[in-house]
């Protein structure tokens, strides 16, 4: 329920109707995008976000590898709203563009001059049948929930021997790389513990390469070999039976069905925009995603010019990630604040996007590519997508404080 309006980084209710820029969504995206407005002169800005919590979804999967702790990944929604932000503790339920309004759960309609969305991902678990009764079972998980990240360590590391099946779904996903990290992480620890030769590791994925970005692949690959990990390309998980333990998997190419035994499951469930941003008029037509429709480089609504987009529920060809929304945010700050006083639009988004892959307990792949997954580094001629030491250092101890102490507050 809306709040009442209090202390400076509070919520407020909606008795206050209309702002300058409405933010969709109190994630990564709309807590980075609404301090660069703020920082950038931007005075009236509004934050919606129903949450209490903010959480840093880039440790689930250390989380689910056993090597970061679930209290790090998350704060209070109040201590990351910008200073000046109005944060209005609701959830959006509707958009109506041509009234340049937005309809509340609880409160509202908040009226706009400009609109932001960006309210992240929903997880469809019941998009196959079993998978959500599956996570909840005894022998199964998932990193992509705070509390299954947690479970997935606690099976992961009892297990020593059987069979552990790890899953990605087809289709655009909150980095699509993540799938695979719990999977390298346990198997170290398996293989630390001297247990690895007794259990079936199998990775069952959509793609026709482990990840589509070349050299990512490669190195990808040697450690798969060397791990003695069964990957299933071309094929997706299309059942599962949580109280046989198994799970039917397709092959995508070939159209045979398997049926696999597992004594752990981690799974990614499939994912799309929230169901009320679906029905809105916002995404494409024939878009059962529900993405918004915007210019990929500039992601201003190609319909509606006070509507923009970024991060996961933006309809970019890029893959979603941390590093990706990172890089929209700067061009959309930029973008809005010209848009707004009837300017040209300054700033393009090229597609970038990043993914660390941890693949041992001390090591990572670091992934930098574009919307056609062609390498695109940060430094050029230095191969991050080596496995090292120091790409491990950055991920799992830099980036977090650079999260919260940097993007969050829109100044990287």
């Amino acid at each position: 329920m809306s709040l009442s309006k209090e202390t400076p980084g509070g919520p407020e209710s909606a008795a206050r109707q209309h702002h300058d820029v409405v933010v969709i969504g109190g994630g990564n995206a709309g807590v980075s995008l609404a301090a660069r407005l703020q920082r950038g002169g931007v005075n009236d800005v509004a934050l919606v976000e129903p949450a209490a919590e903010h959480q840093y979804q880039p440790l689930f999967s250390h989380i689910a590898g056993g090597r970061a702790k679930a209290a790090s990944a998350v704060r209070r929604q109040s201590s990351v709203i910008p200073r000046g932000v109005h944060w209005i503790q609701d959830r959006a339920v509707d958009i109506d563009a041509a009234t340049k309004t937005v309809s509340l759960d609880h409160g509202g309609p908040l009226g706009y001059n400009q609109l932001v969305v960006c309210p992240g991902l929903q997880l469809d678990w019941d998009s196959i049948p079993g998978l959500a009764a599956a996570v909840q079972s005894p022998s199964g998980a998932s990193h992509y929930e705070l509390s299954l990240a947690t479970k997935a360590w606690t099976l992961l590391k009892g297990l020593r021997s059987g069979t552990a099946i790890f899953t990605m779904p087809s289709g655009p996903i909150k980095c699509g790389g993540a799938a695979q990290k719990p999977m390298y992480l346990a198997c170290d620890y398996w293989r630390k513990q001297g247990v690895l030769k007794d259990i079936r590791v199998i990775m069952v994925q959509p793609t026709a390469t482990v990840f589509g970005v070349p050299g990512v692949d490669e190195e990808l690959n040697r450690k798969i070999a060397e791990y003695g990990i069964e990957l299933r390309l071309n094929t997706e998980v299309v059942l599962v039976e949580p109280s046989a333990r198994t799970v039917l998997v397709k092959n995508n190419g070939t159209g045979i069905a398997e049926e696999l035994h597992y004594d752990v499951l981690n799974v990614v469930p499939p994912q799309s925009a929230p169901d009320w941003l679906k029905a809105t008029d916002l995404p494409a037509a024939g878009d059962d995603g529900g993405f918004v429709e915007v210019d990929p480089e500039t992601l201003r609504h190609v319909r509606f010019p006070d509507v923009w987009s970024l991060g996961d529920a933006a309809g970019t060809a890029n893959s979603k990630s941390g590093g990706a929304l990172r890089k929209q945010a700067k061009v959309l700050a930029a973008n809005l604040m010209a848009g707004r006083e009837g300017k040209a639009l300054p700033e393009r988004y090229e597609g970038y996007s990043v993914c660390p892959f941890t693949v041992s307990r001390s090591t990572v792949v670091f992934a930098e590519f574009d919307a056609q997954y062609r390498p695109m580094p940060t430094i050029p001629k230095v191969p991050t997508w080596k496995e090292s030491r120091a790409s491990w250092i950055v991920d799992r101890d830099i980036f977090p404080q650079v999260y919260w102490n940097l993007i969050l507050k829109g100044r990287a």
